[in-house]
């Protein structure tokens, strides 16, 4: 652990109030899902939420007059690694043809070993071995009750990493990479430019809309800036598949505040400045950090923090973040964030205006109900 970190027990999830997973529902338009990012990235939409009013449309680099002199901006400094594998599993039968396998690393499971998802996944099995290029092997170890597969490669660590490195591609989530091949744009696309520790597997993605020149405009506006860590999973993306919100079992992450980043939190809170979380996984990493009180402590460690309407938020102020699937945690996050009808006549308005949502979509700025 790093000096002034405290390591953590996967962080306690709040109990979760039952509510109607039906709620969260909505239909979304198919041309309303963004294939590709706008650009430059901060001539994305960018639809205003204050806490009652007008909703209001503007530009992502108008964005600096929604803020004020001593607000603290907070960033998910991860970086997605290139998860998405390509891999040739030999026939079984000597005459037969080969087996071409899509994977999507999903989580790191020892300095070997990843857990993955399969494609296709009914022609895998514990046992079969995968050729990759460069010479990388794995073998598959077992194979889970959601066709997930536990992977041994034939080197680790660095050395692992490295090959996932020259190989690998960014791991597009499932409702852009079924409906477009995965190119070089995407390296650059899907990574924000403060990206600084790898360990994603999907991207931050309420943080793709930052450039250069609108955070050097937050800058010189006495905006403060901190970063913490948490490294997205692919249960991001997930749909909540039971009827009430009290089943559904959260996916964990692990995350770290350094003891700088909760220095910063815990002095604007204190002067009574906002605390503003660009992402929800900026907002989870906080709020799993938390005492009753609202200080942040500085640790390292998993949280499965799930939060619907209900929840007490004890330090996050503002979230910006982009539009999220129906029925996802997600979208349950920011109704308990800005509350539930306020957000869905949110969205009703961003899809009655052509916002474009998802990874490489809009964007949008809540602050938190009263």
């Amino acid at each position: 652990a790093l000096a002034g970190i405290r390591r953590s027990w996967p962080a306690r999830a709040p109990a979760v109030h039952k509510m109607r997973v039906d709620l969260f529902d909505f239909e979304l338009p198919e041309e309303a899902i963004a294939l590709r990012p706008a650009r430059p990235r901060d001539s994305a939409r960018l639809l205003h939420v204050p806490t009652a009013g007008a909703l209001g449309d503007l530009i992502v680099c108008d964005a600096p007059k929604l803020f004020r002199a001593g607000d603290l901006l907070v960033f998910n400094d991860t970086r997605v690694i290139p998860a998405a594998l390509k891999a040739v599993r030999p026939s079984r039968d000597p005459q037969g043809p080969v087996v071409h396998v899509s994977l999507n690393l999903i989580e790191r499971l020892g300095g070997d070993r990843w857990r993955a998802l399969g494609k296709p996944g009914k022609r895998l099995k514990a046992g079969d071995g995968l050729f990759f290029d460069d010479g990388l092997f794995a073998t598959i170890e077992a194979k889970g009750e959601e066709g997930d597969l536990t992977l041994r490669f034939d080197r680790a660590g660095a050395a692992l990493d490295a090959a996932i490195a020259k190989i690998g591609a960014p791991p597009l989530p499932p409702y852009i990479a079924g409906k477009r091949a995965t190119d070089a744009e995407d390296r650059a696309d899907y990574q924000t430019i403060y990206a600084a520790k790898d360990g994603a597997v999907a991207a931050p993605t309420a943080g793709l809309h930052f450039t250069d020149e609108l955070v050097a405009q937050f800058d010189a506006m006495g905006i403060e800036r901190t970063q913490v860590t948490l490294h997205v999973g692919a249960g991001t993306f997930l749909p909540v598949k039971v009827e009430d919100t009290s089943a559904h079992v959260m996916h964990s992450e692990w995350r770290e505040i350094p003891a700088d980043a909760a220095d910063a939190i815990n002095r604007a809170k204190t002067e009574g400045r906002r605390v503003v979380a660009v992402g929800t996984t900026a907002l989870r990493s906080l709020e799993s950090a938390a005492d009753e009180g609202g200080r942040v402590r500085a640790e390292a460690g998993d949280t499965d923090i799930f939060i619907t309407p209900g929840y007490r938020f004890r330090v996050v102020d503002g979230l910006w973040t982009n539009f999220h699937l129906p029925r996802s945690t997600l979208f349950m996050l920011v109704s308990a964030f800005a509350g539930l009808e306020r957000m869905q006549a949110a969205y009703a308005h961003a899809i009655a205006n052509g916002y474009r949502f998802y990874s490489y979509g809009d964007a949008s700025l809540l602050w938190r109900a009263e």
